[in-house]
């Protein structure tokens, strides 16, 4: 089980936490911002919950919207220092806890590689990621034509980010709408995606799908896609290949 760390900000509001009003709330004080400037009263008290919790049963700790490595590094230090803590008090947890991140900045996609060397896994996040790299509000109905996981910027940020972790040996998993697609699935396989993460109703579809084809020939699908300049292109051809079967 993958337990993501407090991810408040944005569209996931907590109202009795009294938090300011954020002009720009998806660039704003949000996830592990917030968390690493509230270490003491809210993070490390959920990480050492975390902690404990792993000592009965496998779980893996995830941090979203991590930029840079530095906000890693800072989280991943509080682990082990909780640790040396628990140590010391006689409480059990699972040593070996993998500390993993949310792939959904552009920033955290074009350097996956520096973070693939240090992290444990990756998760990617398709909404935010395709929110972040088109600079487009998903729930803005005037430009929301803007968004999709088809965009041939996002599908390379993917593409890169899965490259990076496969390279580095790293587990690499997939959140949010794309993970669950019909038309996605075929292209993340090609990719080399290790993880889906979806809901319950779209495991049969999708299932039926990883065992109809072999990563081989998911390839030449996936480099036709990716030959395409627009979103339209990528979009239809990937409805035809699902329509059909056929490359």
């Amino acid at each position: 089980m993958i337990i993501r760390t407090l991810d408040i900000g944005g569209d996931k509001e907590i109202p009795y936490m009294g938090l300011e009003k954020d002009e720009n709330p998806f660039l704003g004080y949000r996830a592990i911002r917030f968390c690493l400037d509230r270490k003491e009263d809210i993070y490390k008290p959920q990480l050492r919950a975390l902690l404990r919790a792993s000592a009965f049963g496998n779980i893996r700790i995830m941090v979203p919207l991590v930029t840079c490595i530095e906000e890693y590094r800072e989280a991943r230090g509080l682990v082990e220092e909780l640790k040396t803590e628990l140590d010391e008090a006689g409480i059990a947890y699972k040593k070996d806890i993998q500390v993993g991140i949310m792939v959904e900045t552009a920033a955290a996609s074009l350097i996956a590689d520096i973070f693939a060397r240090e992290v444990d896994f990756f998760s990617i996040g398709t909404n935010d990621l395709t929110q972040y790299t088109m600079s487009v509000d998903r729930g803005n109905k005037k430009v929301s034509y803007l968004y999709s996981t088809f965009n041939p910027a996002v599908l390379r940020s993917i593409r890169h980010i899965i490259a990076c972790g496969r390279e580095a040996g790293i587990m690499v998993g997939m959140c949010g709408e794309a993970a669950s697609d019909p038309m996605m699935i075929p292209l993340l396989l090609a990719f080399g995606l290790n993880e889906f993460s979806m809901s319950a109703s779209a495991i049969l579809r999708a299932r039926k799908m990883v065992t109809e084809y072999s990563v081989q020939e998911l390839q030449a699908v996936a480099d036709k896609a990716m030959s395409f300049a627009t979103t339209a292109e990528v979009e239809q051809y990937m409805k035809e290949f699902v329509e059909s079967g056929t490359v």
